[in-house]
């Protein structure tokens, strides 16, 4: 059987590599909004069932309704009723599944936001490809995994292709942190209301009380607290203690500077 992945992609379920794990991804998420949803996952589940032979691919038949129930409730983790990728990577035999080694090196916020403060080594506010090449051989270390120059590079390249969703070869924190388990990512508490670059100085002036240029933990719960609730988000004390924590991850010796909020909370890094 071909491993070889055509323009319009159909499933084989021999072990895919990086590059033909993204090309199935591409084509199913045709709307490029970093799900399979709706007819996408209607075509997908269909596709899926021809590889294994399946005897119903009729979206219309109650068999095939039925089946495809069966299949997102056993994949479909946080019950969004969509694929995200890190479900799809579980779902399809990936190659060294090198993003479920990922989730094994950083399963947590906390623990992602500290690989990210190690990574971005120029305090950028973006993961540039060679900072992600570095990040990536880490993570194969720590998950045993053998890998050659090309091959870190394919998956490099495939990262890339995954979570650069402008295209500018870099990563920003919010376009990594969809490798996180969807209920691990407190990124997403942010999204509705990314701040501009002079409501984000204004705030964190207000916040930095003895004008010294970083805020404490003590001053972030403050500036989360008001913010949670001038948003009408839900602020509970472990919602509240658990995005702390993350964000605090990123400090520098408890003190956490301008340049390492602003990567949180605004709509782009002001480099």
């Amino acid at each position: 059987m071909s491993k070889n992945v055509p323009q319009t992609p159909h499933l084989h379920l021999a072990e895919l590599t990086a590059t033909q794990f993204i090309d199935i991804w591409n084509h199913f998420d045709s709307d490029g909004n970093g799900y399979i949803e709706g007819k996408e996952l209607e075509n997908f589940f269909r596709e899926l069932e021809t590889a294994r032979k399946g005897m119903n691919t009729d979206p219309a038949n109650a068999a095939f309704r039925e089946k495809m129930q069966e299949f997102m409730h056993k994949f479909d983790h946080n019950a969004d009723g969509r694929i995200d990728m890190a479900e799809l990577a579980q779902i399809l035999p990936t190659e060294e599944n090198f993003l479920l080694c990922f989730r094994k090196f950083v399963g947590s916020s906390v623990e992602f936001m500290a690989a990210w403060r190690k990574y971005d080594t120029d305090r950028s506010g973006y993961i540039e490809s060679n900072e992600l090449k570095g990040f990536l051989c880490d993570l194969l270390k720590k998950a045993n995994r053998q890998y050659d120059d090309k091959k870190l590079n394919e998956y490099t390249q495939t990262i890339l292709k995954m979570f650069d969703l402008n295209g500018d070869g870099k990563l920003g924190l919010s376009e990594m942190a969809r490798l996180l388990p969807m209920q691990e990512n407190f990124l997403l508490k942010f999204q509705s209301f990314k701040l501009s670059s002079d409501e984000f100085g204004e705030i964190f002036t207000f916040y930095d009380k003895d004008s010294n240029g970083y805020i404490d933990e003590h001053e972030l719960d403050a500036l989360l607290r008001d913010l949670y609730q001038k948003h009408k988000m839900e602020a509970d004390v472990q919602s509240l203690a658990s995005s702390k924590k993350s964000i605090m991850a990123l400090s520098d010796g408890g003190k956490l500077f301008r340049t390492d909020l602003e990567i949180v909370l605004c709509k782009e890094p002001f480099v």
